[in-house]
């Protein structure tokens, strides 16, 4: 578990700074845009109260935290079932990845109020109209993880490393 701990810290701290960064110090709250790599890579500010694409969205705090506990929620049980599946190295980086990326946008909600996405790609002739986060790309990172884990790979829970089928 140390693995999927190590994982989910170093999300939390990368997405934690990159959105005090890109809101205190860029100020994109207030300046709204700025453009990196256009049309390729962009800054654009959105506060998003809802999940993914601003689904579930509200002004009142009763949703804030219950997407709170939700992902409170999930968290425990990825790490709840980590520990006691046995999964492999993929399956326990997944789950840090998710457990980080939800840690990361529960944090903005708590202290925000909303999650700050700020990270907009584009192509020539066609704007995106969504941003996203380091958060964002952890969660969906893990699902494509976790989805293609193997799920037989037994673990030496007291080494944190795969054992050796014999």
């Amino acid at each position: 578990m140390r693995l999927t701990a190590w994982v989910a810290l170093a999300i939390i701290l990368v997405d934690q700074v990159l959105k005090y960064w890109v809101v205190h110090v860029l100020e994109l709250d207030r300046v709204r845009a700025i453009d990196v790599l256009p049309p390729w890579l962009n800054l654009r500010m959105a506060w998003n109260q809802g999940v993914n694409f601003g689904l579930m969205s509200s002004e009142q705090d009763f949703m804030r935290w219950l997407l709170i506990g939700v992902a409170v929620a999930v968290c425990l049980w990825v790490w709840i079932w980590l520990a006691r599946s046995g999964a492999g190295r993929m399956a326990r980086i997944s789950g840090g990845l998710l457990i980080g990326g939800a840690i990361g946008n529960v944090i903005d909600r708590i202290y925000y109020g909303a999650v700050a996405d700020f990270l907009n790609m584009s192509l020539p002739n066609w704007q995106n109209p969504y941003s996203f986060n380091v958060a964002d790309i952890a969660i969906f990172a893990a699902a494509i993880g976790l989805i293609f884990a193997p799920a037989d790979n037994k673990v030496d829970k007291t080494r944190d490393e795969p054992r050796n089928s014999r």
